[in-house]
């Protein structure tokens, strides 16, 4: 099983390939992955035969208890056939349906195939988070195929609004699961039905959780509106998802989880009324309709509804009759769906009341249709019949439903009729329609499809015996699936709805009226259009009140927000600590008095540059609270992060006003002071909770002695992030390169990885012998802008801050140090040139993108996990090689020490390119201005880095 989900997924990545090559005819050989399905399905035919089932699990996520686990029984079985079976069939009718040159078809054969794989995976699955998994898949992939056509406005919606009413469906769905599976201390499905249940209202959530999602994916009133909005897909993908593969999810998961949930309270109430309503509700839409694609969507709705409400009857012979239904409802409605593609195809309309001929010009292709619409109509001797009697005979004792079932089925049959007689009908009003010859890879498949139908009806003892082990999960079966099984009320029945639908049909030009009236109070798109826009209104309405441009405004609702709601819950729990030590050292209060101090004058500073300093001086604070704690790493980092953060601050205030807002600060001072102190006060009340709180052993009590043995190193600070917890550090590496990504962007649109800088010669003159100067830049500097001393100062320590950028990444495995810290150390140093020599002179320093350094760092540090893995570790494993050099002696090398370059690099990659865009292009705007204003002579061409 899991072979033929990889094979999915290995045609759905080879698809753009063979598209380019082949065109439209790659759709004949990506139509061996469903057909591999199907031919594999039918060869597991014995073993599901009897009850039987094959079973497959593989280790996923080991500590969730996840695996992939995939069951095939009775249920799976068929779908896994339909799901095969259609998919190549409408696989090779795509081959002619799409012309060449067709927009997207790469896309659509790619996402086809993945679907396809989706889908089969969603049906094998007995692992409910692996079923969750895959049914989100189908509906991402859905998306993609409804809004095949881009360009069509449409189509964009119709997606979305697919996308939206089912992944709600889905995400609702999830919860469920995770109720169920947390109850049952598995998430097998297998294993849930073997095991006890939770009563009560606990049992009765999860139901009604698990059903949402199920009638949101078969488009079950409420949630029926978004089926006939997706028919602006291409008919190749109505064909398959919305008449045999996904809309089928719903049906199937209900099919799946009702011989034990259906005798739970809400189960049948919401399935039979949400079933019956929507087959009559569905019926009747049809019949109004005069786009055939839309007949048979709104039909389709009304069969899901009557597969729903009899798949989740809960009873053997519903049990039987649903197998038989699900099975005819995909031949019918994937043939008729493809036949109608047929006719948009050859005619270039689809519209009824403007075809006519049809059946005379194109017989073959009308005796398809017949065969398709009399199934599912319910006429004999085609498996549609042979469905809707068993359908009926189960409902012998439920009178009202059986009443409601009778009057749908009738509504069917009419409009199967009304299919029939407005696609192949001769009206004399209407010119005959030219259909030309039709394609035989076109007419094949919907000719299998009914052909099939027509078969199984026959057939239908064999189906039974093949079937019927899933009946027999819900007791004992006493219906059998037959052509004929004499003269029975189901028969009348069933005589009685098409004998009403036919008059329905007689009588169309008289009800025309009553069919145009009598409709729905409220359209459901109507009514999805105005949920979507009150929830933007509210949108935006929330967006002008809340974003109104202020920072201090949002930092002030994010920090009320938590001195609120973490800070209540601790006050309501009331978990203090007992004997708390609140200094070791008399250091520690003095320093805690310098940290108080700053930060109240931080708060009464007038002056940007005075806040900012004085706010570093809280950073500097705590690093030496770490420094008295005894963590020399931690406060190493904190000293460098704090000297950072200041210069780039310097880097952002030369754009702004000297001196704060001074109204806003009288008016609000004492509320942003309250807020601070109660944001501090909880921050400190939390971390002393979470402290003292904890009841099993720290996990971090094992570093020490893993750092040494595993990581081979004695600074367990640096070994956890590049070796104990690399992936961590790995995803903290990725966030770091979408933050640089994200300033070079959005502060200037500037592209990262251009040439590299010229540096033209001051005077503009022809270059002539240079002559030492203590930096290359400093002469492009303005007069008063330059400091000598600064610029010597520079020159004479900034290789030996480049040499300790180094020492620290060599040494930060066994003393305070690292990639990090090197990489911070690094960055100073092209701070301080930039400071001295302006951007030329950062030029100078770094004559390489800081693009190329990002890309290098991230792939350096993938690149260690990859090569440990490739020589027989697990990723990112460190391994210790001994090395011998002469004059050094004897060392060892630790391979992590290539991810710490590359964080190393990373960094210096990062500050590099906040420096090129808060540093380089302000001065590029600054000079614009003073050039501008009359005080700079224009730049020369070239002299721009």
């Amino acid at each position: 099983m899991l072979v033929l989900l990889i094979l999915h997924l290995l045609a759905a990545l080879v698809a753009p390939l063979l598209v380019r090559w082949w065109g439209p005819r790659a759709c004949y050989p990506l139509a061996l992955a469903p057909a591999a399905a199907f031919g594999w399905a039918l060869a597991r035919t014995p073993a599901v035969r009897d009850g039987g089932a094959v079973v497959e699990t593989y280790p996923w996520v080991g500590q969730l208890g996840m695996a992939l686990a995939l069951r095939l029984t009775t249920l799976s079985w068929l779908m896994t056939l339909l799901i095969g079976g259609v998919g190549a069939l409408v696989l090779v009718y795509s081959a002619r349906y799409f012309g060449p040159g067709s927009l997207g078809l790469a896309r659509f054969a790619a996402v086809m195939v993945a679907f396809a794989g989706a889908m089969l995976g969603l049906v094998l699955a007995d692992d409910l988070l692996l079923l969750y998994v895959a049914w989100e898949l189908t509906t991402v992939f859905s998306y993609l195929l409804i809004g095949h056509s881009t360009e069509r406005r449409s189509s964009r919606w119709a997606a979305a609004q697919a996308l939206t009413v089912t992944t709600l469906g889905g995400l609702t769905m999830l919860v469920g699961f995770v109720m169920l599976g947390e109850h049952a201390g598995s998430y097998r499905w297998s294993e849930i039905a073997a095991g006890p249940l939770p009563d009560g209202a606990y049992l009765s959530t999860v139901v009604v959780l698990i059903l949402v999602g199920a009638l949101a994916k078969s488009a079950v009133l409420p949630f029926n509106t978004w089926l006939p909005v997706a028919m602006a897909a291409p008919t190749p993908v109505s064909a398959y998802l919305h008449a045999a593969a996904m809309v089928k999810a719903g049906v199937y998961l209900v099919g799946l989880l009702a011989p034990v949930l259906a005798a739970v309270a809400p189960w049948r109430p919401v399935v039979l009324v949400g079933g019956l309503a929507t087959l009559v509700v569905g019926g009747w839409a049809a019949l109004r309709q005069t786009d055939l694609k839309l007949l048979l969507a709104y039909g389709t709705v009304s069969q899901l509804g009557l597969l729903m409400a009899v798949t989740g009857v809960g009873t053997p012979d519903a049990a039987l009759a649903a197998v038989a239904m699900l099975l005819a409802h995909a031949l019918f409605k994937a043939a008729l769906f493809l036949v109608v593609g047929i006719i948009d195809h050859r005619t270039g309309t689809r519209d009824l009341t403007e075809l006519s001929g049809l059946g005379r010009a194109a017989p073959l292709l009308a005796t398809v249709a017949v065969l398709a619409a009399a199934s599912m109509a319910g006429l004999p001797p085609l498996v549609g019949f042979v469905a809707k009697e068993a359908v009926l005979a189960a409902f012998t004792d439920r009178p009202l439903a059986l009443a409601v079932l009778v009057a749908g089925t009738a509504l069917t049959v009419a409009y199967s009729a009304r299919f029939v007689w407005g696609a192949f009908a001769t009206r004399p009003q209407v010119p005959t329609t030219d259909v030309g010859r039709v394609a035989w890879p076109m007419l094949l498949p919907p000719a299998l499809l009914a052909g099939v139908g027509l078969v199984a009806g026959p057939a239908a003892g064999t189906l039974d015996g093949l079937v019927n082990p899933y009946a027999e999960l819900f007791g004992s079966v006493g219906a059998h699936l037959a052509l004929w099984h004499g003269l029975t009320p189901a028969l009348g029945f069933s005589a009685l709805a098409v004998a009403g639908g036919a008059l329905l049909f007689v009588l169309r030009g008289p009800l025309a009226p009553v069919l145009a009236r009598l409709r729905a109070p409220v359209n459901g798109n109507q009514g999805y259009e105005w949920v979507i826009g009150r929830f933007d209104r509210v949108a935006a309405d929330v967006t002008a009140v809340t974003q109104r441009g202020s920072l201090p405004q949002y930092l002030g609702v994010i920090l009320v927000a938590l001195v609120v709601v973490p800070g209540g819950a601790m006050l309501l729990a009331r978990p203090w600590a007992q004997g708390v030590a609140l200094w070791y050292t008399p250091l520690q209060p003095v320093v805690l008095l310098v940290i108080t101090v700053a930060a109240v004058l931080a708060v009464n500073a007038r002056r940007r540059l005075t806040a900012m300093l004085l706010v570093g001086t809280t950073g500097y604070g705590t690093a030496m609270l770490f420094v008295l704690y005894g963590a020399p790493d931690l406060a190493l980092t904190q000293f460098l992060v704090e000297t950072a953060t200041i210069a780039i601050f310097v880097l952002v205030l030369r754009r702004l006003p000297d001196r704060f807002s001074a109204r806003p600060l009288r008016r609000s001072r004492w509320a942003r002071r309250a807020i601070g102190v109660a944001a501090g006060v909880v921050t400190a009340g939390l971390a002393l909770t979470a402290a003292t709180a904890r009841q099993a052993t720290p996990i971090a009590d094992a570093f020490p002695a893993l750092a040494v043995s595993e990581g081979y190193g004695r600074n367990v600070v640096n070994v956890t992030l590049v070796d104990i917890r690399a992936w961590d550090t790995m995803g903290e590496l990725s966030v770091l390169v979408v933050a640089a990504t994200g300033v070079a962007s959005l502060i200037f649109e500037r592209s990262r990885t251009g040439p590299r800088p010229r540096r033209p010669e001051p005077s503009g003159r022809p270059a002539r012998p240079e002559r030492p100067v203590w930096l290359r830049g400093g002469a492009r500097l303005q007069e008063r802008r330059r400091s000598l001393v600064l610029e010597v100062i520079t020159r004479l320590i900034f290789h030996t801050v480049v040499l300790l950028s180094l020492f620290l990444l060599f040494s930060g495995h066994n003393a305070p140090g690292g990639g990090f810290s090197g990489g911070l150390v690094a960055s100073l140093a092209l701070v301080v040139r930039y400071l001295a020599g302006g951007r030329y002179e950062l030029a100078e320093a770094a004559p390489v993108s800081a693009g190329t350094l990002l890309g290098a760092g991230l792939a350096v540090s993938v690149g260690s996990g990859v090569i440990a893995l490739a020589a027989g570790g697990s990723v990112l494993q460190s391994a210790k090689i001994d090395l011998s050099l002469p004059l050094i002696g004897d060392f060892y090398l630790v391979t992590s020490l290539f991810f710490d370059i590359g964080v190393y690099l990373v960094v210096v990659g990062l500050v590099l390119d906040i420096l090129r865009s808060l540093g380089t292009q302000v001065d590029r705007h600054i000079e614009a201005a003073d050039r501008a204003g009359g005080g700079l002579a224009a730049e020369p061409e070239g002299e721009r880095p």
